[in-house]
């Protein structure tokens, strides 16, 4: 009988060694925006897929710098977390703010916002309480992009008042505190790294998602067909990993980087359609393509291992993109470098949760 026992205790032992050893860690990131301009309803939202999902967008008054959620958006993201909760209840939610959509101009409004204390103060204030009133689980800030010195000590100044703000309301209302979150740039390809405060961005902020996608669009490069999102880049400098290089580099520890996932590709068109690989020659670029739309383009698929990327042509249609071998590549490539996890933009692009479930189970 004591063997016995001894056989069970060492058999419960070794099952709990091995859960530790092989089971996602509760603090691994799979997350996904959900776009208000995307088609997508909030109810249609496989939320089983995710363990964070940020809600995109609310705005910047630049008149009074406070975060305002617009009439279109109120009924959507104030049922947000409610509503993806039905179908995951642990999942986690944050409010997003800001974006690329506005370009030069809504860049310019969070350099001013972040420029003056009282501004700075009304901004974070007014965060605070869009959060708490819709029932998220954080804040994220999406200034596309700091591009100065001095931006990046104003950057710094409102995550550490931000942060600051955050603990204090914790402390008075006995709320849990709202988790604070930013999407940057993913490599100096896109815009200047160096003006990131990393330091700042390391003590104040819980997570950052590195935006690794937009490396070789076809907008950018339309002679030639390009891997929009490469892991690695045996022909040149810039690639997913050496952005992550970059942000390590600037302080922040990869266990607090997500990596971005793109939910869609660029289009080109063929100069020969018999020349159909990488860098193939093109006549012209046909800008952003979601993925399902490239799905049901019916074309044939490669995946390439060395840039860690896939593409696809149909006559002289070509397009560069991250599928299902690509993205599941990329999540594991960032487990091996330790990050903490990573992101999708967005998740309205996806064909029938195929990336979402191939980076979930990756």
């Amino acid at each position: 009988m004591a063997n016995f026992k001894v056989s069970i205790l060492f058999s419960t032992l070794l099952i709990m060694v091995l859960q530790l050893l092989f089971s996602p860690s509760e603090a691994d990131i799979k997350g996904g925006y959900w776009y208000s301009e995307s088609g997508l309803a909030v109810s249609d939202i496989n939320a089983s897929y995710f363990t964070h999902l940020f809600c995109a967008f609310a705005d910047l008054d630049p008149n009074t710098n406070q975060v305002t959620i617009s009439s279109t958006n109120a009924a959507q993201f104030s049922t947000f977390t409610q509503t993806v909760r039905a179908n995951n209840p642990s999942v986690t939610t944050l409010l997003s703010i800001g974006g690329g959509g506005g370009g030069a101009t809504l860049a310019a409004e969070f350099a001013n916002m972040a420029s003056q204390a009282d501004s700075r103060k009304s901004f974070i204030d007014s965060s605070i309480q869009q959060a708490r009133e819709n029932n998220f689980d954080g804040l994220d800030l999406d200034w596309e992009y700091p591009s100065s010195d001095t931006d990046r000590s104003n950057l710094a100044l409102l995550l550490r008042e931000w942060r600051a703000a955050v603990d204090q309301e914790s402390t008075t209302s006995g709320n849990t505190a709202l988790i604070l979150s930013a999407a940057v740039a993913g490599s100096d390809q896109i815009s200047s790294l160096d003006y990131y405060p990393g330091t700042d961005i390391t003590e104040n902020l819980d997570f950052v998602n590195v935006m690794a996608y937009d490396l070789f669009t076809s907008d950018g490069y339309p002679t030639s067909t390009q891997p929009p999102a490469p892991w690695n880049n045996p022909q040149g400098q810039f690639s997913v990993d050496q952005g992550i290089t970059t942000w390590i580099g600037l302080g922040v520890p990869a266990s607090k980087l997500n990596v971005g996932l793109p939910f869609y590709g660029y289009k080109w068109q063929l100069a020969d359609p018999n020349n159909h690989g990488l860098f193939a020659p093109a006549t012209q670029g046909l800008g952003a393509v979601a993925y399902k739309d490239i799905v049901s383009a019916g074309a044939e698929v490669v995946f390439d291992s060395s840039f860690v990327t896939n593409y696809c042509f149909k006559g002289t249609d070509w397009f560069g993109y991250d599928d299902t071998e690509s993205t599941s590549t990329k999540v594991v490539d960032a487990r091996e470098r330790g990050l903490l996890g990573y992101f999708a933009w967005h998740i309205g692009q996806d064909s029938n949760w195929a990336l979402s479930e191939a980076a979930f189970n990756a």
